[in-house]
Order: C-alpha cells, then sequence, then structure tokens
C-alpha cells in the first residue's frame, strides 16, 4: 500500500478520562429510579446485582442469552433454546438425553407475565416491556452504546460518546480537530493503483457534538473512486440538525457536495456504498491534482453548520459559528 498523508490547518487534544461498565464501556454511568407498569419484586431483582429465579430459568444454559418461543426441553424437564437445540445435535447439554420435539409450554407462559426492564437502564434507559416485546425494543433502543466508527478494522468496542471519542485518540491514534471547518491534503504517490483499505479518518469537535470526516479511495465498477463524507457521533434524529459541505477542485474547477451528516448507528460501508458523499472519479481527481498527473494531491475543503428553525417564517436557518 502506497503511503498516504493528510495535512490539516488545525488541531487540538482531548482528555477525556475512560471508564468500563461491565461489557459496554462509558464515560460515566447513569441510574434511574425504574417506571410503574412490573411488579415490583421482579424489577427489582432484575437491575439488582443478582437476577431473579425466574430470569435464571430463561437462561439458556449453552449460549446464556434469554430464550424465546420455542423453548425446548428434555424428558428430564432441562430447557434450552431454539438455536442451540441445533448446535447441540438434539442432545440435552445437562443429562446427554435426546431431546426430541418437546416444548416447555408452562416456561414461555411463565415468560409472558413478566414484564422487564429495558437492559439499557444504566444508561439512562426508563422503559419496562412485556418479555417477548424487550428484545425487539433493545435492538432500537435509543440508550443503546454506539459502535467504534473507525474504518481501518474490523473494531469491536462499543461504548458512549465520550468513551469513543478517547479510544479513537489513544487507540487508532485518529487527529483531533476543534471548529466547524476543515482544510486537508490528501496525497497519494501512486494514484493508479487504489486497494478499498485506503482511508483516513477526522474528528472535528463543534457546536457541543463530534463528527468524523472519512476520505478513502476504493475501487467502484471498472476504476477506482475518491469519496469524502461525514458522520454525526449521535443518533439519526439529532444528525439532522446539522448541514455539511464539501469542495475539492483544482486547475480553476471545483467540485462540491452539501448533505446531512450520516449517524454513526449506519456502519461505515453502508454510507459508503450508499454513495452519500463526494465521490471523485479518478481522472477528475489526477486532473484537480495538476502537474504530470502521476501523483494525487486533492485539497478538500469543507464546513459543518447548524440548522436553526425561524419561528417567523418557517424556515431554518443555518448557524454556522462553533
Amino acid at each position: 500500500m502506497e503511503t498516504d498523508s493528510m495535512e490539516s490547518s488545525t488541531r487540538s487534544n482531548q482528555n477525556d478520562e475512560i471508564h468500563h461498565n461491565g461489557t459496554f464501556h462509558f464515560s460515566s454511568t447513569k441510574t434511574h429510579g425504574g417506571g410503574g407498569g412490573a411488579s415490583p419484586a421482579v424489577v427489582t431483582n432484575i437491575v439488582g446485582p443478582t437476577a431473579t429465579s425466574v430470569y435464571e430459568l430463561l437462561e439458556c444454559p449453552v449460549c446464556t442469552c434469554s430464550m424465546y418461543p420455542p423453548i425446548h426441553q428434555c424428558h428430564n424437564g432441562h430447557t434450552l433454546c431454539s438455536t442451540c437445540k441445533v448446535r447441540v445435535h438434539n442432545r440435552c447439554p445437562t443429562c446427554r438425553q435426546e431431546l426430541g420435539d418437546i416444548r416447555c409450554l408452562a416456561l414461555e407462559k411463565v415468560a409472558e407475565s413478566l414484564e422487564l426492564p429495558c437492559k439499557f437502564y444504566n444508561l439512562g434507559c426508563p422503559e419496562i416491556f412485556p418479555y417477548y416485546s424487550k428484545l425487539k425494543h433493545e435492538s432500537l433502543c435509543n440508550f443503546r452504546p454506539y459502535g467504534c466508527p473507525y474504518a481501518g478494522s474490523e473494531c469491536g468496542v462499543v461504548g458512549d460518546i465520550p468513551f469513543l471519542v478517547s479510544h479513537l485518540r489513544d487507540d487508532h491514534k485518529v487527529d483531533m480537530h476543534a471548529g466547524s471547518t476543515f482544510n486537508h491534503r490528501y496525497v497519494k504517490s501512486n494514484p493508479r493503483e487504489v486497494e478499498n483499505a485506503t482511508w483516513m479518518l477526522t474528528v472535528f469537535h463543534c457546536f457541543g457534538q463530534y463528527f468524523c470526516l472519512h476520505f478513502e479511495a476504493f475501487q467502484l465498477g471498472m476504476g477506482p473512486v475518491y469519496m469524502a463524507f461525514l458522520r454525526f457521533m449521535g443518533d439519526e434524529e439529532e444528525a439532522r440538525s446539522y448541514s455539511y459541505s464539501l469542495e475539492v477542485g483544482g486547475s480553476g474547477r471545483k467540485l462540491t457536495w452539501e448533505g446531512t451528516p450520516r449517524s454513526i448507528r449506519d456502519s461505515h460501508r453502508k454510507v459508503r456504498d450508499s454513495n452519500d458523499g463526494l465521490i471523485i472519479q479518478r481522472n477528475m481527481a489526477l486532473f484537480f491534482s495538476g502537474g504530470d498527473r502521476k501523483e494525487l494531491k486533492l485539497r478538500v475543503t469543507g464546513k459543518i453548520w447548524k440548522e436553526q428553525h425561524s419561528p417567523d417564517s418557517g424556515l431554518f436557518m443555518p448557524n454556522l459559528s462553533s
């Protein structure tokens, strides 16, 4: 892989403290006082340090996840989930007896009667759900942790935004910048050889939020392209409060892009494959680079602004101050 470099006009250092909470990583611990609609005995024990005996009965002994119908049992009454039934080749993992096709209807009925808090209650989610509705909510819960937005490796770290900012800076050595404008120069010595892993990532802090600027090269069809796009370190709804523009040019020509940053809830690949950003074909990139067209020299400039609603006109007015 060729050597890539990126220059920037500003740099800032962050000093966030990293904390760990269970299997997730958070910069602070939030608590909530529960909610109505659930049996106090069940809710109190579930959210406390020890689970209730009922909840333990609903835990699959193989994968240790909560079981959902169909819940299977052997002739001796040992239970496991339908996914693990296939994994253990129809043999009970406890007594080694053949499982057959016996459903534990009693346990399924017990599960129907339970109301449990969202597993992200300690991050601030106040919701309580029937057992069978809980899983769907948790997959979409706004309080669920975020995945690491770093695109250069399959990083499995998850956590809240302050933790991920520190993680990007300390573990991935990502450049951190303060301000809502940027001016970067991307240089590649051999632009005719492009690999999918050729990328750069920079984090910007403005308007009290963090944004990830991606710039990368990848193969699209028969030839390589260069693409720049912005992601918001937060949820999609809040991301729609911001806009950004990107510009690249040279030799008296320029390309511009304006759009809304995508939330890091959307994977890096999903955003890239949707072509939601500034795309520069290789021939155009070389034209912008000037010279003998043997070296890529692209300068990408841009800005981020917050949309402000005007109550008089009903229009959104840009706020360019950071």
